[in-house]
């Protein structure tokens, strides 16, 4: 039987979920930073149908606009929410997949201008166990602008972790 690699950062330890317990409370994990550029905003507006011109324009948004150019989708820069964990989060021992669960709140803080970086800070703040195989998991995570004191987006993440 082959198994397909963890898109987890395996430069970092796996842990057991006894271990992740004890850093309830605490900031886990930082992502490096992605370039968010126009490109990248015009395919999320193409597979999303969200064409708007704040997104897709860059003439129009720089004159017609406080914003200065074009920004991302608030929704693109949550979906990268999944890229940023994979990157920063320790996996764990005995995970044979995990899923996203849903969020409790988010909130979009401060509009990402193309060409800035971004990335995802995590804090656990609870484990709940569903069961002998199963873990919830339920993060703060902010996204970081590069440069700027506020984040882009504030949320309360839960993940479900399924053990072998």
């Amino acid at each position: 039987m082959t198994t397909a690699a963890t898109p987890f950062n395996e430069d970092m330890p796996k842990l057991k979920a006894s271990e992740l317990e004890t850093m309830i409370g605490k900031e886990i994990g930082v992502s490096k930073w992605i370039v968010i550029n126009q490109n990248k905003i015009d395919t999320f507006a193409d597979l999303t149908h969200d064409t708007y011109f704040i997104h897709t324009d860059p003439v129009r948004a720089k004159k017609e606009t406080p914003f200065g150019g074009t920004i991302a989708h608030g929704f693109l820069t949550l979906s990268l929410l999944s890229a940023f964990a994979y990157d920063a989060l320790p996996d764990i021992d005995g995970r044979v997949m995990g899923l996203n669960y849903g969020f409790d709140k988010i909130r979009f803080i401060l509009a990402v201008a193309c060409g800035s970086k971004i990335r995802g800070r995590f804090k656990l703040s609870e484990i709940t166990r569903k069961s002998n195989r199963e873990l919830v998991l339920r993060y703060a995570v902010s996204v970081e602008i590069e440069g700027k004191e506020k984040p882009a987006l504030a949320a309360e993440w839960l993940t479900i972790a399924f053990l072998g």
